[in-house]
């Protein structure tokens, strides 16, 4: 009989107004991988951060046993001191410090003298740095390297902790497909080694793929766990939900109208190599009431093409031109392209999109001020009632729009994003990975929005890696490859097959 080793009994942990876990029990076999599912704002981070002693013995009800034993953690080291390591979704690593000094951050190799051994410092970490598959000088320096392998630096070192339990927060949410695959078999090679994982994914195609068991948590409660041969995606979206989705995408029906916007002869050189294009003579355009997607591999110069095009945020040796309604139209500067009805809704929402220490009623009003100011005044009174009718149209989940965007989920946080734009009242909207990161009952949400958008007359651009997405919610798809529109496709005619041979075409010389 498989043996536990991790035991979270009736945990209940309650915020000021708000009960975040409610009675939760959490059972996880040795040497097993145990996925957790939820919506945003659902409660997992919370317990993980219970269990992790990010919050500590006596600020919740409940037990936590860990291999046969009641445990009481004060704080995060005496859950590391137990073999228990947790990687939060937002790395903690330092970028101006070498990969094996975050390694052994806290945890330094000394000599005999009592003084740090490089040496032997680098000598263990690359060590460690093997058994995770990654082929860096261990005295490289974090800033250097890629997301990617910034997550298998943070393994490392947990590796270095002697981690018996290692719980992984969204690990693959900022990688893209080859990175994510990578560190999936990782997570599977230290299951053969006997280290336990949890792990809490949105992406359920790599939670089918990986995890022996499933737990679903629901408004702070547990609502079941599934064993491996009875996971199904629909079961998951059920139980986090609470209702079936059969139709992952709203119903849309396009009212197409007169051309809004179009691109033509678009090119965008790099910002520190002026000889490498990365958007090459691009020509697109947008209808009233049409929903664009533009599909591309990571690097193709999806978000180089909408960044350079709003207010050139991205890139040098900038050519093209742009016209709306059949009027050209400059986009110079962001305050350019605003002014001329055109909005940009970045990929990175947490260092592009939004003040993370300011409330929501600021990040709504940031881009569109001067609807708000008299005299060069800001009214607080109307830039308030602003605020709220997007938080009650946009269902954003806050006690207020007092409530500081860092502390929202990433569902709610790109909604604000969105109102943030919507309040600017453009004529196009580029979305750039508008889901990312989010889960399947808000990217639902996130949908309606869009299609609300498009009803009202808007253009719409959508950019996305998931081409379920793009095929969901389009009505036509523009194919990107190598800087270079290869394809286009109305919706009818489009699927994964006809995409991906688009998005790989080599660029004809």
């Amino acid at each position: 009989m498989t043996t536990n080793i991790l035991e979270m009994r009736s945990i209940t942990k309650t915020f000021p107004g708000v009960k975040a876990l409610q009675n939760v029990t959490l059972e996880v076999a040795r040497a097993d991988i145990h996925a957790i599912c939820g919506e945003n704002g659902a409660g997992k981070s919370t317990l993980m951060k219970v269990l992790s002693g990010v919050y500590p013995h006596g600020t919740y009800d409940g037990d936590i046993v860990f291999e046969d034993e009641v445990v009481e953690f004060r704080d995060i080291r005496d859950s590391e001191a137990r073999g228990i390591v947790i990687i939060h979704q937002e790395l903690a690593l330092s970028p101006y410090l070498s990969i094996a000094e975050n390694i052994f951050l806290n945890n330094e190799v000394k000599g005999g003298s009592g003084l740090i051994d490089w040496n032997k410092t680098n000598q263990e970490a690359a060590k460690l740095l093997a058994r995770v598959g990654l082929r860096e000088n261990p005295t490289t320096k974090i800033m250097d390297i890629g997301v990617g392998k910034q997550q298998l630096v943070e393994i490392a070192k947990a590796l270095s902790k002697r981690v018996k339990l290692l719980i992984l927060d969204e690990p693959t949410a900022a990688l893209n497909d080859e990175d994510s695959a990578h560190l999936l078999d990782l997570i599977l090679h230290l299951k053969e080694q006997g280290i336990t994982s949890i792990i809490i994914s949105h992406k359920l195609n790599e939670i089918k793929k990986i995890a022996d068991t499933v737990t679903v948590i629901r408004d702070g409660k547990t609502i079941e766990t599934i064993a491996k041969a009875d996971v199904t995606e629909d079961r998951i979206i059920k139980d986090m939900v609470g209702r079936d989705l059969e139709h992952r995408y709203p119903d849309h029906t396009p009212h197409i109208g007169d051309e809004i916007l179009r691109v033509e002869n678009w090119t965008a050189h790099h910002p520190q190599d002026p000889n490498r294009v990365v958007v090459d003579n691009v020509n697109i355009n947008v209808r009233r009431g049409e929903i664009v997607g533009i599909a591309g591999l990571m690097g193709a110069g999806r978000t180089e093409f909408a960044m350079s095009l709003f207010g050139r945020s991205y890139g040098s040796r900038i050519s093209g031109k742009v016209f709306k309604n059949g009027v050209e139209i400059k986009t110079r500067t962001v305050s350019e392209a605003i002014a001329n009805g055109l909005a940009y809704a970045t990929e990175d929402r947490k260092t592009f999109g939004l003040n993370l220490i300011e409330d929501i009623k600021r990040n709504v009003s940031m881009s569109s001020l001067g609807k708000l100011a008299k005299f060069g005044l800001v009214n607080d009174n109307e830039e308030f009632k602003i605020a709220n009718e997007y938080r009650s149209s946009m269902n954003i989940k806050a006690p207020s729009v007092m409530a500081k965007t860092g502390k929202l989920s990433g569902g709610n946080q790109q909604k604000v994003v969105l109102s943030k734009w919507i309040y600017s009242d453009p004529d196009v909207l580029i979305l750039d990975e508008p889901t990312r990161g989010i889960d399947v009952g808000a990217k639902y949400e996130i949908y309606t929005i869009i299609n609300r958008l498009a009803a009202a007359g808007k253009g719409v651009i959508v950019i996305s890696s998931e081409l379920p997405e793009l095929l969901g919610i389009c009505d036509r798809i523009y194919a990107l490859s190598e800087g270079t529109i290869t394809g286009e496709l109305p919706i009818a005619e489009a699927n994964p097959e006809s995409l991906i041979k688009l998005m790989t075409m080599e660029k004809s010389s």
